[in-house]
Order: C-alpha cells, then structure tokens, then sequence
C-alpha cells in the first residue's frame, strides 16, 4: 500500500470467539485498521494487542447483539466514522435440545432467532444500505451447514440459520447492481472453545485459522457462497435429492447429541 493512501477498514464482529479472532488474526497487517465487536472484553483486548503487534490499527467495542436496534446504530456510526470496506459478521450461538425434552425452550428458540438470524440481517442490511450508495464493499455472514438439514433435535439452530442462508442469498442478488458483494459462509463443525462443548461427534472438524483462511480466499475471489469442508457440500446434494419420506426418516434416525 503507498504511503498516505487510506487504510482499509474492516468490522468483525463475534471477535472475542474462536473463529471472529481467527479472522482478526488473519487480516490483521499493515494498512489495516480492524474494528473488533464481542462480548468478552478482556479476550478483545488480548486479541487486539496481537493484530497492532502485526501492524494493523485496532479499535475495539464490547457489544451484545441481541439488542438488535443497538447493534444497527453502531455499525451505522462505525460506517459514518469511516467507510467499511468489509465486515465480517461471525458472531453466533448453537445449541441443541436438552436431554429429555420434546421441544427446544421457547426462550432458546427466541434468543438463536435473535442472535443467529435477525441482529446479523439487519445490520447487513443497514450497512448494505450505505456501501450500495458508494458502490463498493463487501460484507460476510457466517451460516451453519446445519442449515441445509432439519435437525430435529437442533430445531431453532438450524432452523436460524437456514434463515440468514435465505436471506444472504437474497441480499447478494439485490446488491449485485450496487457493486457490493456479499458471501454466505457454512461450516460444518470448528474447533473452538464453544464447537468442543457441543455433545456428540464432530466428524470432518476444522481449526479456526484455517476456515479464516479460506473465507478471505472466497472473499478474495468474490464467491456469493462457500461450504466447509468440502463434503458438506455433498451431504447437501443428497439431502435435496432424497424423497421427502427417505429424508425424514433418515432425520429422525439421527439420536440428539448427549
């Protein structure tokens, strides 16, 4: 980058977790200034201290997106202080049914609709607003391959994803016009503090630096959706291809983690 030219601005939010910090690290150099969000103050501080210790400028917000209209009027500060070139939108909470019950909690399946699916929809939507006016910027929601699937026992962590999927899809088609791009992000399980504590197998799991790696790669090349890892993708096909009786009883043969 030449000297005097303007530093390339990028949000993260979700960066106190596992895969928010594995982004930070991964963008964080020279040229750079990172905006870091997450609820956990002292993992932010920690982590920014790492991302100027490589060169990039660092501010950082303890936030809580659940209060979704809170969470729309700091991105659209954080845009007015100083034009998001790329926003990353990783923050996110799984769960799944607790043992012996019929249903998720009511609460639960409120807070993931919150969390997973409405709080990142509005504030890409309300930063989406303002790139389309200056033609450029690109914006990143992280999904779930469980998103792809009814898990009964994962009904509203699913069901929330498959939500924000939709809607990225949708928000990439309209921005297409408007110069900014917008890319879904489906992983199957990480390996983080919070992916460890999910109950039962994780089969294919990937490290947080290396799913970082190959979503600045998508970014990079300007892909509208990436499943990780690869055999995700093929689990998808099928779940489509199946016949609607196959596929249930295939779902409900599924035990619920313990």
């Amino acid at each position: 980058m030449n000297i005097g030219s303007p530093r390339k601005r990028i949000l993260i939010t979700g960066a106190s977790g596992g895969l928010g910090g594995a982004l930070a690290r991964q963008y964080a150099a020279p040229g750079v200034m990172l905006a870091l969000w997450g609820r956990d103050s002292a993992r932010l501080s920690a982590l920014a201290e790492i991302c100027r210790v490589r060169g990039a400028c660092v501010e950082v917000r303890s936030l809580d997106i659940s209060d979704v209209a809170g969470a729309v009027l700091a991105i659209e500060a954080e845009d007015a202080a100083g034009p998001i070139d790329l926003a990353l939108l990783a923050s996110g909470l799984g769960d799944v049914r607790a043992d012996g019950d019929a249903v998720e909690d009511p609460a639960l399946v409120a807070t993931l609709g919150i969390v997973n699916f409405a709080a990142p929809a509005a504030m890409a939507a309300a930063l989406a607003k303002r790139m389309a006016e200056r033609k450029s910027g690109s914006i990143v929601l992280i999904g779930s391959a469980a998103a792809f699937h009814a898990l009964p026992f994962a009904a509203a962590y699913s069901g929330s994803k498959a939500g924000l999927a939709r809607f990225a899809e949708a928000l990439r088609l309209g921005m297409r016009e408007h110069g900014v791009t917008v890319t879904l992000v489906s992983p199957g399980f990480i390996d983080t503090a919070a992916g460890r504590q999910v109950p039962g197998p994780k089969p294919l799991m990937l490290k947080p630096d290396d799913v970082a790696a190959r979503i600045a790669a998508a970014v990079a090349s300007g892909k509208g959706h990436v499943i990780l890892p690869w055999p995700f993708a093929a689990l998808r096909l099928f779940d489509r291809l199946l016949p609607r009786f196959l596929r249930d009883r295939l779902l409900l043969s599924l035990a619920p983690p313990r």
